[in-house]
């Protein structure tokens, strides 16, 4: 809520909810190391592009740690 008024929060919350949970197993585990130096990405963030990855989804976001990868949907802050 920093960034946001609380209808703004509670949108975003049940926009989250809707999101589905997966369980970042072996398989999934090796590719955010190989992500993280490809990209110079943090691990957090490459764990995040390597199950966008294999889940064939795309990543929305403000974070300029993602700006000119493929399938990343960056928009700047203003």
């Amino acid at each position: 809520m920093r960034e946001s008024t609380e209808n703004e929060a509670l949108q975003a919350v049940v926009a989250m909810q809707r999101g589905e949970v997966v369980e970042l197993g072996a398989r999934l585990a090796i590719s955010p190391s190989r992500l993280s130096l490809e990209h110079q990405l943090p691990m957090a963030d490459s764990i995040i592009l390597a199950t966008a990855q294999e889940y064939k989804a795309i990543i929305w976001t403000q974070d300029s740690d993602f700006r000119d990868i493929t399938n990343v949907k960056y928009f700047p802050k203003r």
